[in-house]
């Protein structure tokens, strides 16, 4: 090369051929062309210097070789994100197109379009409110028929086996006998209005006067043919749903009577007075409390009893008590108490499950609707309140019987259960779980000391209906005014909830009310007893002036089931074959 310049002296200055070689590769356009360089490079290096030159030289070469290789990968990176970005914005552009299409297809609405858009909403929504609504009630309305068959079990247990069957027959008679009663009259002097304005019953707020044999649960459109099951557009239940679920109660309270007075009373007879307290004794308290009549309202407070501690199981228990005083003892049960005993525990522990079991129709189905976060709420705690009432309740006479009788009770144990259970329905929605635990355990002594002054005084009850739905009936309308959850006696929940009570037009709580409220409580257990027990005592007196109200003597030594059934038992109890052991 360096002759090609004109010199000879390449010889002389290999340096300096090196270095022009080398600028030239970094000259060079490719890399093929600077590792040829290179190498020409090192091997005129070889000529003038030494190894370790060559080698530092080589170390150069090589570190140089991997950062470019290392730049061209960074480059290829960024060249396929750069790839990645453009493909991401043209998919932009294109959803962009799109939703702009979109937005210019769309016409505006005008008022008129947009308020029947929510005017279709909210017929929507109260549609489907209806519709949770009728489910709850009519669920919950089975529920308490189905305390039918606990009420069946539970006397038939108590009672004696050759009666048995006559027991069985006069609960499902009750029942449908009492169908009746409600359909035809009961349901209108309950809750047949008219309501005025005031949301409160006319006719002096005494009894209903519209809607006897089930007359205006429909209404018929005049020549459209269509036929509406709701009174008005304002309405979201029918009546009808109403009708079912408070029949349930009706039956319910006219079967405790069934119990009071097992074993002696005629059949026909019961079915006579199972009729008139569907039809008319039982409706007009339901008129004055839960039919908005007079007691809804006294004394700007109102009467407090949500599941029927006094509206269904005091009058029931009042009607029992004027029934079985009326009847007198069944024959020998004061001389041979023995031969009275429960002949069917295992019946008995049945019935009061099943009772149990219906009772969470009972008093969560009381809250009538479920279509609000606030009303769930409220149905869970009175499923809570029943709970601890009923287990502590069966606990407390379990353990007092035990410390009369040193031995255990399972009866006992059973109406122990239910005297909890009546003595919180009225308060249920009202109290918190601790004072649910003291109703209930009040009213399990209430429970015993009633049974043993029935007993002393040579008053026959064989299931003990007047101590656990009189007595506790009336503890039960007592609590729910002593134990209110509302702020001391100043502050007074009641049907409220959640809320204080408040007058009329105002926004802060009613102060003092907590007094007044536990006066009418006191004020409508009066008007039950009054009620029940003047109309049970004229109808049963009645029947035992015209020798229809109890059985003959022989009928009862030898059992209604044998002389006025066939087939004559109920069931067979075979007796047990002897155990022969051989020598």
């Amino acid at each position: 090369l360096f002759r090609s310049f004109g010199t000879d002296n390449s010889d002389a200055c290999p340096g300096l051929f090196c270095f022009d070689i080398l600028v030239l590769a970094l000259l060079s356009p490719s890399m093929k062309g600077l590792r040829t360089l290179a190498l020409v490079c090192l091997s005129c290096g070889a000529l003038s210097q030494d190894s370790e030159d060559i080698s530092a030289l080589r170390k150069e070469l090589m570190e140089l070789q991997a950062e470019l290789s290392s730049q061209g990968a960074l480059i290829q990176e960024r060249a396929r994100r750069l790839k990645t970005m453009a493909a991401s914005e043209q998919e932009l552009e294109h959803q962009v197109d799109a939703q702009q299409r979109r937005l210019q297809s769309v016409s505006y609405l005008t008022q008129a379009d947009f308020d029947a858009k929510v005017k279709a909403l909210e017929d929507t929504d109260f549609s489907y409110s209806g519709a949770l609504d009728s489910i709850w009630i009519l669920l919950c309305g089975a529920l308490v028929m189905f305390m039918h068959a606990g009420f069946a079990m539970l006397e038939t247990g108590c009672c004696r086996v050759k009666n048995a069957q006559n027991v069985l027959m006069k609960n499902v008679v009750n029942v449908c006998v009492g169908t009746l009663g409600w359909w035809i009259t009961g349901w209108a002097f309950a809750y047949g209005g008219p309501i005025g304005a005031d949301n409160k019953l006319q006719n002096a707020g005494l009894f209903g006067t519209r809607q006897f044999l089930g007359h205006g649960f429909l209404t018929f459109g005049e020549g459209t043919g269509k036929i509406s099951p709701f009174v008005d557009e304002t309405s979201s239940t029918n009546l009808a749903m109403s009708w079912f679920f408070q029949w349930a109660f009706c039956t319910c309270g006219a079967t405790i009577v069934s119990g009071g007075v097992a074993e002696r009373v005629k059949s026909p007879t019961y079915a006579v007075f199972a009729f008139f307290m569907t039809s008319f004794i039982y409706p007009i308290i339901v008129a004055w409390t839960w039919g908005y009549g007079w007691l809804s309202s006294v004394a700007g407070v109102g009467y407090m009893d949500f599941a029927g501690s006094g509206i269904v199981h005091l009058c029931g228990g009042v009607s029992a008590l004027a029934g079985t005083v009326m009847l007198g003892p069944r024959k020998g049960r004061w001389e041979n108490p023995d031969e009275f005993e429960a002949h069917n525990l295992p019946l008995v522990v049945l019935g009061t499950f099943a009772l149990w079991f219906g009772w969470y129709g009972f008093n969560p189905g009381s809250t009538l609707t479920m279509h609000s976060k606030e009303t769930g709420a409220l149905a869970a705690q009175v499923a809570m309140n029943t709970t601890l009432a009923a287990a502590t309740g069966g606990i407390a006479v379990f353990l007092i019987r035990y410390a009369i009788m040193r031995k255990y009770d399972v009866g006992g144990l059973c109406n122990g259960i239910l005297a909890g259970l009546v003595s919180v329905t009225a308060g249920c929605a009202n109290v918190e779980a601790g004072s649910a635990f003291a109703i209930g355990l009040i009213g399990a002594f209430i429970y015993q000391g009633a049974s043993m002054l029935l007993q002393k005084l040579k008053v026959d009850d064989p299931v003990d209906a007047v101590p656990v739905h009189g007595f506790c009936g009336t503890w039960g309308v007592l609590a729910a005014g002593l134990f209110d959850w509302g702020e001391g006696f100043d502050h007074y929940h009641g049907w409220a909830g959640w809320e204080c009570m408040k007058n009329e037009g105002e926004t802060n709580c009613m102060k003092g009310a907590g007094g007044t409220a536990i006066g009418v409580q006191l004020l409508f257990i009066l008007c039950v007893i009054a009620w029940s027990g003047f109309w049970s005592c004229i109808i049963f007196f009645a029947l035992k002036r015209t020798g229809q109200l109890r059985i003959s003597e022989d009928t009862e030594d030898e059992g209604m089931d044998q002389k006025q059934h066939s087939p004559a038992k109920a069931y067979s109890l075979a007796p047990e074959k002897e155990l022969v052991v051989s020598a």
